[in-house]
């Protein structure tokens, strides 16, 4: 799916929790106004919440880590070929309707206006057509029947309050908004609501001005039955036209009411907290073609002397006790991971043996400048335990670590990741099915001879799995590095295969 959207349905999530907490708690408050205001306000912010980069994390800068890799290379029965994006298509189908649809309604609405006869009238344009149509208001224009224009003045004053409130601006935001968020049945309603709101201001500027409320309410009715069925008008049961007569009886909501809107605040920040985990970023950088790659550095800091205290010669200091830190060529640590990554050599006999793992390496700079002291904590194999402690030796010198001004000693673990890569990298191959299964499906495994562990269904599998048939697999999923040791232990340092089974 792409950025854009997931951008949607994030915001789209944000409109719904927010139009369900005005139907539920805001609509029938005689707050026209600030209503109003609060659900157009809500949906620009709606739309902002998704663009605030929450919780996310930089890593410091370091060398990419190169790590074993995991293949499904699949062999369908067919030919290959990239999905349909059926996703986004139906999704701009939609976004197409709703815009044709509205172009359409402009449309009509600009031939009535020329069909009649236009006239300026304080501040707005007049149209006046010679047929029975209702009346409406669009932009500056107001649209009425001749007859309703001599018969019913009320009905002017009524679409004036349209235009001097800009209510058409509000109607194309929200009309913007119902074609971006079609597929969400709450932008409709809020949008029919706006245009209630709309109508609840019109009539409580005409009752202010002093139109009797009983014979405009009277004449609401018979504009929607119709003169011939005005005696049956007891049994009507038009929802939003006894909505707003119901309105013009409400007593004024309290203006403390508009702080129930802040009651909404929390509930879209704990959703915006679970729209946006934890992503992790590493900043670009060189050595794209290194055949041995570093892993990120200062990984932790041995010592115990406490914060201002110089320990003799042959101490360390916490790192994050040191007013300056230890610096080599200007830099903390990134620049000390790129120098051990052009001067490391890949031993000629692990590489033959295909050997790689993670070596790490401890060290300390002293108050000289000079590395001292390295050895090694947990290492991999002879060979690449001694490069990772020939390179570290031959390091410059630093610039010591301060406290009180006064060079102290600072000690380093620092990981240093061995790993195989293109020709050189042993490469493991497993089948799922029999070769003369068109459905097989194969696994490439590329950074060991080893191969890694199967799960089947929770289980440790430890048939072949050229026995399985593929068309009962339902899914397969893949651990590599320190998530599969964390889940499995130690023997799956060569990754873990997941398989489940169509149930």
């Amino acid at each position: 799916m792409t950025p854009f959207l997931l951008y949607l349905l994030r915001a789209s999530l944000y409109l719904a929790i927010f139009y369900a907490f005005y139907l539920l708690v805001m609509r029938r408050t005689s707050l026209f106004r600030f209503n109003r205001i609060a659900l157009l306000a809500g949906t620009v912010v709606c739309h902002l919440l998704p663009l605030l980069p929450l919780r996310t994390v930089i890593l410091p800068e370091s060398i990419p880590v190169s790590v074993g890799t995991l293949e499904m290379v699949g062999e369908p029965a067919g030919a290959s070929s990239a999905p349909f994006p059926w996703i986004p298509v139906l999704y701009a189908a939609g976004v197409a309707a709703i815009v044709l649809l509205s172009l359409l309604s402009i449309v009509r609405t600009r031939r009535i206006i020329r069909s009649g006869t236009t006239q300026p009238l304080d501040g707005c344009r007049l149209t006046l057509v010679d047929r029975d149509i209702p009346s409406f208001s669009w932009g500056r224009h107001i649209v009425m029947s001749r007859s309703d224009h001599e018969k019913y003045p009320v009905i002017l004053a009524h679409e004036q309050q349209h235009v001097q409130k800009r209510h058409s601006l509000d109607v194309l935001l929200m009309t913007a908004v119902a074609a971006l968020h079609w597929f969400n049945p709450l932008v409709w309603i809020a949008r029919a609501e706006l245009k209630l709101l709309h109508e609840y201001e019109a009539d409580e500027g005409l009752i202010r001005k002093g139109i009797d409320a009983t014979s405009y309410q009277l004449l609401l009715v018979r504009k929607a039955v119709g003169e011939q069925r005005f005696s049956l008008a007891n049994g009507f049961n038009h929802a939003k036209l006894k909505q707003r007569i119901t309105m013009m009886h409400k007593k004024p909501s309290p203006a403390r009411v508009r702080f129930a809107y802040a009651a909404v605040l929390p509930v879209l920040a704990a959703t915006m907290f679970v729209c946006n985990p934890v992503r992790a970023r590493i900043l670009p950088s060189s050595a794209d073609n290194a055949s041995v790659i570093e892993a990120p550095v200062s990984e932790a800091i041995i010592g115990e002397t406490t914060v201002g205290q110089i320990p003799p010669d042959g101490d360390s200091v916490p790192y994050a006790n040191l007013e300056i830190k230890p610096t080599f060529n200007g830099n903390e640590a990134g620049e000390f991971a790129k120098w051990v990554n052009a001067n490391l050599k890949y031993p000629a006999e692990a590489k033959a043996d295909g050997i790689q793992g993670r070596v790490m390496v401890q060290f300390k700079i002293c108050t000289d400048g000079v590395v001292r002291d390295v050895k090694v904590l947990r290492g991999v194999s002879e060979a690449l335990d001694a490069e990772a402690v020939r390179v570290i030796s031959a390091s410059p010198k630093w610039e010591p670590g301060l406290v009180d001004g006064k060079p102290v000693n600072v000690t380093y673990m620092f990981p240093i990741v061995f790993k195989l890569r293109g020709d050189d990298a042993p490469t493991t191959t497993m089948t799922v099915g029999d070769n003369d299964n068109p459905g097989k499906i194969s696994i490439r495994y590329t950074g060991t001879n080893a191969a890694p562990l199967v799960y089947l269904d929770g289980k440790k599998y430890e048939g072949e799995l050229n026995y399985l048939d593929p068309s009962t697999i339902e899914s397969m999923e893949v651990l590599k590095d320190q998530a599969a040791i964390d889940k499995y232990g130690e023997e799956a340092k060569n990754g873990v295969i997941l398989i489940t089974s169509k149930k």
